[in-house]
């Protein structure tokens, strides 16, 4: 399959909280790792060890929400007894590979989870705050033009890749 278009840059991105856009963001978000869980494995008929992928087992991923400085809507995700949702959306520019035109191509990335860290900031005259909300997430899902490519809700016991069911195996054997 051939490559349609070759990617670029982040044009623009836009954060919402429960789908109104945030106030006060830096110019940069940093999107979480997926670190799966292992097991280390050894044994008859295994020369050495090696670390096994523990299939849709997570290690604990954060989300930092920057903020330039505290505002209305930096307040509205810091109770820890409450869950956040979060949807970044993205324009990713693109060159098309045949015609070297210009192109773009959507991205959306939900983010759940509940306050773990507030950083309220430092304050100097003239200055930014450096404010920042750490999310503890317990779902996440990225799409690109309009396809879902990776979701994993560790709640509920999802986790898909490409839109493809990465536990049915597992779960029709439990």
């Amino acid at each position: 399959m051939a490559i349609a278009g070759i990617p670029e840059v982040i044009n623009d991105f836009n954060l919402y909280l429960s789908g109104n856009k945030l106030g006060g963001m830096t110019g940069e978000v940093a999107l979480p790792d997926f670190e799966a869980m292992t097991s280390t494995t050894s044994g008859n008929g295994i020369l050495g060890e090696y670390e096994a992928i523990i299939l849709g087992h997570y290690g604990s991923m954060e989300q930092e929400v920057p903020f330039r400085c505290i505002n209305e809507d930096y307040f509205k995700m810091v109770s820890p007894s409450k869950a956040v949702e979060l949807t970044l959306r993205g324009a990713i520019q693109q060159s098309e590979k045949d015609t070297m035109n210009a192109g773009e191509v959507g991205m959306r990335v939900v983010f759940r989870g509940r306050c773990k860290k507030i950083a309220i900031g430092t304050v100097k005259q003239r200055e930014q705050m450096g404010s920042s909300i750490t999310l503890e997430l317990t779902y996440i899902m990225v799409e690109m033009g309009g396809k879902e490519k990776v979701c994993l809700d560790k709640i509920n016991g999802i986790f898909r890749v490409n839109g493809e069911d990465q536990l049915a195996g597992i779960r029709a054997l439990t």
